[in-house]
């Protein structure tokens, strides 16, 4: 197994209320990571994380009304140190694109509020895609309730109805062509639809 030589953060974001930033701060230190916080102007908060053997990330808080929103731009090489921005990134939904860096590749993550979208890696030959998402439980729900399909279907039945009764009463060959025509192209649209 590859052994990662580095983490980078590349323009990732995260959000949390100041209820969640001090919990994060009282289970932030352990026995390889300790924090200090910085007090800016206007409510915003630098806390940087410190490894033992002095390594630092510094996270940039932003207050926007009620929520502290974290721009977190930053390459993290020791072991315990990734796994504390991980768990932070993870846990209050981060979005933003995470470089796994390996000896020879890099593994690109792509996150949407704490999930995994996409998954590349990168070599010096190009890149490739190792995982792309598809939809999610609830995604899937919103397209299951969307009753615009059942609408159209709706709509076009009650226009084939009203073609047909046309068809009943019209003995012009042209405009039963016509009827006709218009029946046909339901029919397909239909049976798209439907399936």
């Amino acid at each position: 197994m590859a052994q990662r030589l580095a983490t980078e953060y590349v323009n990732a974001t995260l959000q949390m209320t100041e209820f969640q930033l001090n919990q994060f701060l009282l289970s932030a230190d352990t026995c390889y990571i300790s924090h200090r916080v910085k007090v800016l102007g206007g409510g915003e908060q630098e806390i940087v994380l410190e490894e033992a053997e002095g390594e630092e990330v510094h996270l940039s808080f932003e207050r926007k009304g009620s929520i502290y929103v974290c721009a977190l731009s930053c390459q993290v090489v020791n072991p315990h140190l990734n796994n504390a921005v991980r768990k932070l990134f993870i846990t209050y939904k981060g979005t933003g694109t995470v470089n796994r860096i390996y000896k020879g590749f890099t593994m690109m993550y792509y996150y949407e509020q704490g999930s995994v979208r996409r998954i590349s890696e990168l070599t010096q030959h190009g890149s490739k895609t190792v995982y792309q998402h598809k939809h999610s439980v609830a995604e899937m729900m919103r397209l299951y309730q969307s009753e615009a399909v059942e609408r159209e279907i709706e709509e076009l039945r009650r226009k084939t109805n009203v073609l047909l009764d046309m068809r009943n009463v019209i003995y012009l060959e042209a405009e039963l062509i016509e009827i006709d025509r218009e029946l046909q192209i339901i029919t397909q649209r239909l049976f798209q639809l439907e399936a």
